[in-house]
């Protein structure tokens, strides 16, 4: 009978121990975003599971079992557009080619334009141009002298225009030239640096990197070092640079070890904020408010027409409430809330996502524009979550250094830029930001309309997504024709448009004709045809998605059971 009791009782707290580690493993999986990107571990065996393979001829140019005519037409198209991309840049294409063989950077991106079925086959006969040789307005020159309207915006950096950033590279240079390379001890412009940036972040301290990723990894080290507490929140699809703790599945060799990659928008998370007491932080990007809980778009995932995007008043008021209610949970469980302005920071408004969201961070991360045209992180915060040592433990230290972090030319130029940043010029350009690119995209939207043509744009400001409303494979064929008609994109394609806020509204309206146009010859040579000549229905996202299945489990089961 003893036996028996101290056996119940056993059990009895063996299930009180147990059961509220199972309450929070299933509040924290009820949390996690449902697809692969919320499952990292998952997603890393399917990549090394998926397998490669690639169309031949025939199949590059009738995937979706379009008529002959159409396949015939698409094949004359493609070969026309490769002949006039060829002709019109041989100097910036051969030295493209050449460089592949040692910067492998151009591998990658050139292998990842489109999606990899099509990737050989389009490599083989269709090449552009990496190098160019000038810029200047909203423009960029490449070694044939073609003239490209520049929507790379050098990936979030030109905020406001290259000539601007010519300018504070020149005056960085000539106030620092003087000290010229003297790294640890420092020019006295960087005090003033320091002063403006706790102007503008509402913080007390402010540390210098080298990078983006840096200053994130800083942010996270601080917090994990004041909060003893491991875990990182990142919600899906949200980029905080390449390093392994924030970038979940493919992509990093590892992992990550401590990181909870959560839903944003959505209640549960908030739960797990509440309840768990191994989190140190909350890592936000705002620019997620355009496409919450999705990866940044890129061409290369462009199998079918299903990519989405949205924002607009509503939006920006629900993410800033969502904002909000992130502020009050990290306020009462003590978990650091970090902004990674690093992208958006100063386009958005001279404030950042701060000033633009209404919502105040315990740590704010900027980069990119914020160096004046050089490399730069900078990571600013409450005294307390900067301090990097305690007095009453002084081996207990977050140590960080950057051989470079403080150069002085970067150091020069990011005064040359804030210092023009409160220019009247400067601020002129911060009036009435969603008006004007709102406006901008509804004119957009408007004009492929009434052409009949299957494009639409969403922006936030002045980065854009194109996304495609008619069910077709060959979306990602669109940045070749905008190329072709005299337009700069980065090697996402038309997943991530980045207008500087110079842009007249000439310059706009050039743009959107060239759009216009790469998207009508698009339409002329068979692209976007959607009827299947085998059974004679309409194509859709999901019977596009269905043919990739089963082409992949073909593969799949050809690679490893042998089978066809």
């Amino acid at each position: 009978m003893v036996e028996e009791f101290a056996w119940t009782a056993g059990l009895l707290g063996a299930a009180a121990l147990t059961l509220p580690k199972l309450k929070r493993r299933l509040e924290l999986s009820r949390a996690k975003h449902p697809s692969l990107t919320g499952h990292s571990r998952m997603a890393k065996r399917l990549a090394r599971l998926l397998p490669g393979y690639a169309y031949d001829e025939a199949q590059f140019f009738n995937s979706d079992g379009a008529p002959d005519a159409i396949v015939q037409l698409r094949r004359a198209g493609f070969y026309a557009l490769a002949g006039r991309l060829q002709a019109k840049a041989p100097k910036s294409i051969a030295l493209t080619k050449e460089m592949r063989d040692g910067i492998p950077d151009l591998r990658f991106t050139g292998a990842y334009r489109v999606p990899f079925q099509y990737s050989p086959f389009l490599r083989q006969h269709i090449s552009t141009g990496a190098f160019v040789q000038s810029a200047s307005g909203v423009t960029v020159t490449d070694l044939d002298g073609n003239h490209y309207y520049d929507l790379t915006g050098s990936y979030g950096v030109n905020v406001l225009g290259v000539d601007f950033y010519k300018q504070n590279m020149a005056e960085g240079a000539a106030l620092t030239q003087d000290l010229g390379l003297v790294l640890g001890m420092l020019h006295p412009c960087v005090a003033d640096n320091v002063k403006r940036l706790k102007a503008i972040s509402g913080k007390d301290d402010v540390s210098f990197h080298m990078s983006g990723t840096e200053a994130v990894m800083q942010a996270v080290r601080l917090a994990r070092y004041h909060t003893r507490k491991k875990h990182l929140v990142r919600f899906s699809g949200a980029y905080h640079g390449w390093w392994e703790d924030v970038q979940p599945g493919p992509g990093n060799p590892l992992p990550p070890r401590e990181t909870y990659t959560l839903r944003e928008m959505h209640e549960a998370s908030l739960k797990v904020l509440r309840t768990r007491k191994d989190i140190a932080c909350v890592l936000v990007n705002p620019l997620q408010a355009l496409h919450p809980n999705k990866n940044a778009p890129g061409d290369s995932t462009l199998l079918d027409s299903s990519r989405s995007a949205s924002y607009g008043p509503a939006q920006k008021e629900a993410y800033a409430a969502w904002l909000k209610q992130l502020r009050e949970v990290c306020t009462q469980r003590g978990i650091v809330l970090i902004f990674d302005e690093v992208f958006l920071g100063f386009r958005l408004a001279p404030g950042g996502a701060q000033e633009y969201f209404g919502v105040q961070a315990d740590l704010v991360t900027y980069g990119k524009t914020l160096g004046g045209g050089f490399p730069v992180g900078v990571v600013c915060g409450s005294r307390s979550l900067m301090q990097r040592f305690r007095e009453d433990k002084p081996a207990d230290i977050c140590f960080a250094r950057g051989t470079f972090k403080e150069h002085p030319y970067v150091m020069g130029a990011m005064n040359a830029f804030l210092r023009q940043l409160e220019t009247p010029a400067v601020q002129a350009l911060y009036q009435n930001l969603d008006t004007t690119w709102d406006t901008r995209r509804e004119r957009f939207n408007a004009r492929m309309a009434a052409e009949g043509l299957p494009v639409q744009a969403a922006n936030m400001q002045s980065i854009w997504t194109i996304s495609y409303t008619t069910p077709s494979r060959y979306n990602w064929m669109y940045q070749y024709y905008l190329r072709d008609a005299g337009l700069g994109l980065s090697w996402v394609g038309t997943g991530r448009f980045i207008f500087s806020l110079n842009y007249s509204e000439a310059d706009f309206d050039a743009v959107l004709d060239r759009c216009v146009q790469a998207a009508r010859l698009m339409r002329q040579d068979g692209w976007w045809h959607t009827l299947n000549s085998q059974d004679m229905h309409e194509l859709s996202n999901k019977a596009i998605k269905r043919t990739v299945l089963r082409e992949t489990l073909r593969q799949f089961s050809s690679r490893w059971f042998g089978r066809a």
